[in-house]
């Protein structure tokens, strides 16, 4: 099964359980950033991708720059480990972990959760790449990816127990668009996958693809 295919069969089993007034919320508020063209604005194929140190969660620095000196990266943006639908494409990320590696690529997940955050996430799902904390979303805005949740998604946020106040550390509103990137020796972002749905998450197979075209 693709992640799009286990993504969309955990959405339609998950809908029914969700108020009719709180869909109602979460469908306005989803129409509204994609009719924000932001996803458009993002950064894409052919552009830079921009210098990034970040904590990992288990406390060392990452640099681009240097894991670019090693070969090409694949960096992915998620919401954070209170998202179903970003844990469905982590755990799926991670299945492939062997096959990017073989590729001579280094896997990056970047999420604006703290570091005690995401170790737990990655300890108890076994995640063999690293996973990074961009607190207050500097890296993701520099990727065109940031926005700010509007008040009534974030009080039915608030509402499902998600404490985005606590693991953002001070920063609730500020998440990224769903996104992965390849990005070539040179810091050239060569493909990429952004989408204001966060629902819909880029096919591993795809990912490969595009490491398959660096060689």
């Amino acid at each position: 099964m693709s992640v799009n295919a286990e993504l969309r069969a955990f959405f339609d089993s998950r809908r029914q359980q969700i108020p009719a007034d709180v869909r109602a919320v979460m469908q306005r508020a989803a129409l509204e950033l994609a009719d924000s063209g932001q996803a458009d604005q993002a950064l894409s194929v052919g552009a830079k991708a921009p210098a990034f140190t970040l904590p990992s969660a288990t406390g060392r620095t990452v640099d681009l720059a240097e894991l670019l000196a090693d070969g090409p990266v694949v960096l992915t943006f998620y919401r954070g480990a209170w998202c179903p639908y970003c844990n469905i494409a982590l755990r799926s990320l991670q299945q492939h972990h062997d096959a990017i590696t073989a590729r001579g690529a280094r896997l990056v997940a970047v999420s604006p959760q703290i570091p005690d955050e995401s170790l737990s996430y990655a300890e108890k799902n076994e995640l063999a790449f690293d996973v990074l904390s961009d607190l207050g979303s500097d890296t993701a805005k520099h990727f065109g990816l940031a926005f700010d949740l509007p008040d009534d998604l974030a009080a039915v946020y608030a509402g499902f127990g998600i404490d985005l106040d606590r693991s953002n550390a001070g920063h609730p509103r500020t998440l990224p668009l769903p996104a992965t990137y390849v990005i070539d020796r040179d810091g050239t972002i060569r493909w990429a996958f952004v989408d204001t749905d966060y629902t819909t998450r880029a096919e591993p197979a795809d990912i490969l693809a595009a490491l398959d075209q660096l060689i």
